[in-house]
């Protein structure tokens, strides 16, 4: 049986209280990640979990022990990997903490799941899941309606139509800052951190680019979703195999894929989560 231990991520970044929204941001800058573990400063217990989200719904409080959840959702090394597919399905959760005698070993998301997923095999499609329903936006819409959709949609991925009604791209909350008007240099001073502290790039600066301006409701430039999102983008049918939808997911870095059916026309989005209830058949 696998378990926890076997799939998880050994040794996670994780920030300390007392702390600062600003120490997290910079974490978040430098390792690309949306989710960090809050740990005592002294003796490494963990005490919360702080993500993207967490920091859009307080965006005033820059002290981490008010910022972060407290008394996370947490798993066990030892537990089962079918049991952490079900309690990241129950809880809604995509980053646990793995803790051993109140002590912080790794974490755990949908990513890690899907190698297992394909490890199992089997003939299952993905007509055959829940595929989840999806948000989708006119190619020709302005870019400010699109951070208004993904706000009030809570979700991170808009598949893009044509005048026809057919797909004909993604878009991504992290592709929307890509042609900000805010260069690199002048977001890290808003941010709080020092330029001459470290070297920042702005490729790193896009994965946080979203907290940053639902913080600072700054504007984004008035051009179409069609100037910014990914085109042709990656997809499945609905008789595409759950297995191979897995292994284009975790070889490719994506978190979810546009279903659609022959003639391209848009039926639904596949995500990380919908692959990993396969786990817990």
């Amino acid at each position: 049986m696998t378990k926890i231990k076997d799939v998880m991520t050994h040794n996670p970044i994780v920030s300390q209280v007392p702390g600062s929204r600003t120490d997290v941001i910079k974490l978040m800058v430098t390792h690309n990640l949306t989710g960090i573990p809050i740990v005592k400063k002294d003796g490494g217990e963990l005490v919360g979990m702080i993500t993207r989200d967490d920091i859009f719904t307080k965006p005033d409080e820059d002290q981490l022990a008010i910022i972060m959840k407290k008394n996370p959702e947490t798993l066990s090394p030892d537990d089962s990997i079918e049991y952490a597919a079900e309690r990241i399905l129950e809880t809604h959760v995509t980053h646990m903490p793995v803790v051993e005698n109140k002590h912080l070993v790794g974490i755990l998301t949908p990513t890690d799941l899907l190698h297992e997923v394909e490890k199992r095999g089997g003939n299952i499609s993905v007509e055959d899941v829940a595929i989840s329903p999806c948000v989708p936006i006119f190619q020709d819409s302005p870019l400010r309606v699109a951070l208004a959709t993904f706000r009030a949609s809570n979700v991170n991925a808009l598949p893009t139509l044509d005048e026809n009604g057919r797909l004909s791209g993604i878009l991504t909350d992290r592709d929307i800052f890509n042609k900000s008007l805010i260069n690199g240099s002048s977001t890290i001073t808003a941010m709080g951190i020092a330029s001459d502290e470290d070297e920042w790039s702005w490729e790193g600066l896009k994965g946080v680019m979203k907290m940053w301006f639902e913080i600072s409701k700054v504007e984004l430039p008035a051009i179409p979703v069609r100037d910014i999102m990914i085109p042709h983008p990656t997809t499945v049918f609905s008789k595409t195999s759950v297995v191979e939808s897995a292994r284009i997911m975790r070889r490719n870095d994506f978190g979810q894929l546009p279903v659609v059916d022959s003639k391209d026309v848009l039926i639904g989005m596949l995500y990380d989560t919908d692959i990993i209830s396969e786990l817990v058949q």
